[in-house]
């Protein structure tokens, strides 16, 4: 579940925004910042998360670089979430409600003995389970009666909370046979979350991320949402750091016990999004064009990188 950058976190001040902005990657064989001369792999390379680096990187940046034991328990969290939200996927049909799908991933949650994390969540509380954006909605769509039909993509986004540790994900479905334009918003979307991922590991700047996604969403003539970012997850549901889907000064070094999520926003025309004055929540693109969007939970290991939640397209 996507949170709205410019006011989660006090500290965004340790992450500003510039979106013109492509820092310089350090390699692992490169000269190390710090003036020493020697390689970034034998000096402040992150290579693992000893007592100091996880208390250096909560107090600068408020990030928890997580222990194995809580490892353990976002990865079941997250592998529920990831079955919740493949279960209810298979259930999004042309004449089925939002809602009908809302009750059905609350039924999966309470057999399994987790939380739904939307409800309730936020002010005003966020009145479901889960949350289902459809065509021009960006993020946080309200279930309602309202039935599906043939030509509508729809985002549904899962958050569980299971023995305490929180798994976030979301998936794209389309709904019988859909337009060029949604078609090419759904498969570059995946494609960004996708690319996003494929680079992650210990040392890398959290703002590649998102130069990876900007450059080959304005490739493929789609805008990226700049309003809502991913987020640290896990212990919290929304932690930090911020994770930027558009090019970025953070300077943030990915380390391993990192957990958060990546989940790019794509427009088929502009980036912005207007909130529904009313319920304060559903985020809908500015000109009426169709968004999409993916998302996994990630942990930064020794060596990589691991996708914690499982779901396949």
């Amino acid at each position: 579940m996507y949170i709205f950058h410019t006011i989660c976190y006090t500290w965004e001040k340790l992450c500003p925004t510039n979106f013109n902005y492509s820092p310089k990657m350090i390699g692992r064989n490169d000269l190390c910042w710090c003036g020493s001369n020697k390689k970034w792999k034998k000096c402040h390379f992150p290579k693992e998360a000893p007592v100091g680096i996880a208390e250096e990187y909560y107090k600068q940046y408020g990030i928890i670089l997580k222990n194995p034991d809580q490892i353990a328990g976002i990865r079941r969290s997250c592998q529920l979430a990831s079955q919740i939200l493949d279960k209810t996927c298979k259930m999004a049909k042309e004449g089925v409600t939002t809602l009908e799908l809302n009750d059905y991933a609350h039924k999966l949650h309470l057999e399994a003995g987790a939380v739904p994390a939307p409800l309730g969540y936020g002010s005003p509380p966020f009145p479901k389970s889960i949350c289902t954006s459809i065509n021009e909605v960006i993020c946080h769509g309200i279930p309602n009666e309202v039935p599906l039909a043939s030509g509508d993509i729809v985002n549904i986004d899962v958050t569980c909370i299971l023995d305490g540790y929180f798994g976030d994900c979301s998936r794209m479905v389309e709904i019988g046979t859909v337009d060029l334009e949604k078609k090419r918003v759904v498969d570059v979307s995946y494609e960004c979350l996708m690319r996003s991922i494929a680079i992650l590991k210990p040392g890398l700047p959290l703002s590649s991320i998102g130069d990876t996604i900007q450059e080959y969403a304005e490739a493929h003539m789609c805008s990226v949402v700049t309003q809502y970012v991913g987020h640290g997850v896990g212990i919290r549901f929304h932690e930090p750091p911020q994770v930027f889907h558009n090019k970025n000064l953070s300077k943030i070094i990915l380390a391993p016990g990192m957990t958060f999520t990546i989940e790019p926003m794509i427009n088929a025309g502009r980036k912005e999004a207007v909130v529904d004055p009313t319920d304060h929540w559903v985020a809908r693109t500015i000109d009426g064009k169709p968004s999409a969007q993916w998302e996994h939970t990630l942990l930064i290991t020794e060596t990589g990188h691991e996708i914690l939640t499982t779901w396949k397209r």
